[in-house]
């Protein structure tokens, strides 16, 4: 096949979209596919006639138009097969308040938050508690994000998020074990925990390397397992993704799971959660790259 693979783009995660698309690229052409890579740094609409040459669309981008759905509504205009979620199921999905409202209104426990484009009151606050999470309400990578153990820092986490956003999310810390499960079709696969050196798996924590330890499968019993897996593929669903996606938790100490987010074009380096879930369940990474094309092309 002639593949397009859009990588790098304009958002703040270009970086790790870049680093996906070396190790994607390569397991194309290993794969015996032909592959041009398309950077929309400088405009989706650039790229016109080479994305309407080829067979399907790779999406390794990250973060911005590439997942909010903006990209997904111009590749879908073109009329272009392409990997990945569908532009409504991509913006549902970036936007982290409208998910976790889905999410919970279906039964799925996840932390107390609130939503503002400004510094909330004392009372919203007291309501959260502390510690708090503050984050950019459309960004991935936990770009932007902190931990408020005191009232004095929340200016400055503030102000660090709404330099990635408008909208920002201050939600209620839940101490608990941090696990992601991927899905790909209509199975979840093995539970990756993730032990970050620093309170949260932050952005130091997730590319810095030995900033974090990762367990695969996690040390969670049988039953546990299958509840959690079970859970994410319902979020999966719920939120309409297409192809693949991974689904962050935390699990407390009660065995309670929390929703946190989803993520509808994960890492995809060889040594991105996914992959290493994929590589424990018997698929290296060429096979996790085939069965997301397989995805797409069954879903045409």
């Amino acid at each position: 096949m002639r593949i397009g693979l859009l990588v790098g783009g304009d958002s703040a995660e270009r970086k790790v979209s870049l680093s996906s698309g070396k190790a994607i690229s390569k397991a194309l052409e290993a794969l015996g596919n032909r592959v041009v890579i398309l950077d929309p740094k400088d405009g989706i609409n650039l790229l016109k006639d080479k994305i309407i040459s080829v067979d399907l669309i790779f999406n390794g981008l990250h973060g911005g138009d590439g997942e909010n759905g903006n990209i997904a509504k111009y590749l879908e205009s073109l009329g272009v097969l392409f990997t990945g979620s569908d532009k409504d199921s991509s913006k549902i999905c970036m936007d982290k308040d409208l998910s976790k409202k889905i999410v919970s209104k279906n039964g799925i426990n996840t932390p107390k938050w609130l939503k503002s484009q400004k510094l909330p009151n004392d009372n919203i606050l007291d309501d959260l508690g502390l510690p708090m999470v503050v984050k950019p309400n459309d960004q991935g990578s936990t770009i932007g994000l902190s931990m408020v153990k005191d009232k004095k820092r929340l200016v400055d986490a503030f102000k660090n998020a709404s330099m990635f956003a408008n909208s920002i999310i201050f939600e209620s810390f839940i101490d608990g074990r941090e696990i992601t499960v991927p899905v790909i079709g209509d199975a979840a696969f093995p539970i990756v925990e993730i032990l970050p050196s620093h309170d949260l798996y932050d952005y130091e924590c997730k590319y810095t390397s030995g900033m974090s330890d990762y367990f695969c499968p996690a040390n969670i019993d049988d039953e546990t397992t299958k509840n959690i897996k079970s859970i994410a593929l319902k979020i999966h669903k719920l939120l309409k993704c297409r192809h693949y996606s991974r689904v962050d938790f935390l699990l407390d100490k009660n065995s309670k799971l929390w929703f946190l987010e989803i993520n509808t074009l994960p890492g995809m380096t060889e040594t991105s959660l996914l992959p290493k879930s994929l590589d424990v369940a018997g698929y290296n990474f060429n096979d996790v790259i085939q069965m997301i094309i397989d995805e797409a092309i069954k879903n045409k």
